[in-house]
């Protein structure tokens, strides 16, 4: 088992301090990712700027939760899939959805299965997609914005499931009710 440091405010590198201090102040604690991430400025901001960016994208909360989620769980990340459990519910996504997507079942609602789907496959097989693939994304109603957008999502995912993968980060308190394994 590998473990990292999870830094704090009198810990983290200097260049690091006021990224943890928003940290802090936005989330009322530090939670375990973002004190891993502190060890390098860099991809700590890097972290914070994808996620500033991709949930700024034309993505509504339930479309942001399922491109979020598919990546976590494909990931098998211990501590995202719970956090982003929480996450989702703070972000009144309906938990029907939530729950499938932790399960790794179709979602209900077609547009958001073609998100999960192209999501999924973009993942799984690292952005190689057939034509067939992407025409059936574009007939639920997306386009070839969302197409980027998804790889943006995944670009964050990717810092934040390997970075706790790496440094077996705990699951927070706030988040443990909602454990998960593969």
């Amino acid at each position: 088992m590998t473990t990292l440091k999870i830094h704090n405010l009198e810990t983290a590198p200097e260049r690091s301090k006021e990224l943890v201090a928003q940290s802090l102040k936005s989330n009322g604690m530090i939670p375990g990712l973002h004190g891993v991430l502190a060890g390098s400025p860099e991809l700590f901001e890097a972290y914070q700027t994808l996620h500033k960016l991709f949930t700024a994208t034309s993505f509504n909360a339930e479309e942001l939760t399922v491109v979020w989620q598919t990546i976590n769980v494909e990931h098998e990340c211990h501590y995202c899939v719970p956090a982003h459990t929480a996450i989702a519910g703070m972000m009144k996504v309906d938990q029907n959805i939530t729950e499938a997507l932790r399960n790794e079942t179709p979602l209900e609602n077609p547009k958001l299965e073609a998100l999960r789907t192209l999501t999924l496959i973009i993942t799984r097989n690292r952005g190689h997609v057939s034509q067939e693939e992407l025409t059936a994304f574009y007939a639920a109603g997306y386009g070839e914005q969302q197409v980027l957008e998804i790889i943006l999502g995944l670009s964050q995912k990717v810092i934040s499931n390997y970075t706790n993968h790496i440094a077996n980060t705990p699951v927070d308190a706030p988040f443990q009710a909602f454990a998960w394994e593969k």
